[in-house]
């Protein structure tokens, strides 16, 4: 994406007083603060009830998504009502269907829940790769989201 698609002035990414491992994002391209979210890890200021990112090592993801159901659930309701939300995972697809995780959770399960998500909140679920690419991907995602809703 041409980075003229970032052109709507100085952007401000929140990250969630929440997330323990915050992403460390260019600040050639935006300013980064800590301020508690109504949902989600990430969003852009003055669009925090309408553009959000939730971030998941692929442990964390099944770990929620197995046996954190319930209030997950909620989570992705809230989200679900957003004009840009999504969730980013840290690991590719091949890492799911490999169980390159910890804990018992089949391959399926955890495909079937991201399917789900994908589904019945109508959220997409990115696999990364890594957390660099996740890392890259948020940033992009939000920054596109500044430059389509900012005023």
């Amino acid at each position: 994406m041409p980075s003229s698609r970032f052109s709507a002035g100085p952007a401000t990414i929140i990250i969630d007083t929440r997330e323990q491992e915050p992403y460390s994002f260019d600040p050639r391209l935006a300013a980064a603060v800590r301020r508690a979210l109504p949902a989600g890890d990430y969003s852009i200021d003055g669009l925090e009830g309408i553009v959000a990112v939730e971030r998941k090592t692929l442990d964390d993801f099944v770990s929620t998504v197995i046996h954190s159901r319930r209030r997950f659930r909620e989570e992705l309701r809230k989200l679900g009502e957003y004009r840009a939300a999504c969730v980013v995972v840290e690991a590719g697809l091949a890492d799911v269907l490999q169980q390159r995780y910890r804990g018992e959770a089949h391959a399926n399960a955890v495909l079937g829940s991201a399917l789900s998500i994908i589904l019945d909140f109508r959220l997409p679920v990115f696999f990364c790769g890594n957390r660099q690419a996740g890392c890259h991907f948020t940033q992009a995602y939000l920054l596109a989201a500044h430059a389509r809703w900012s005023v």
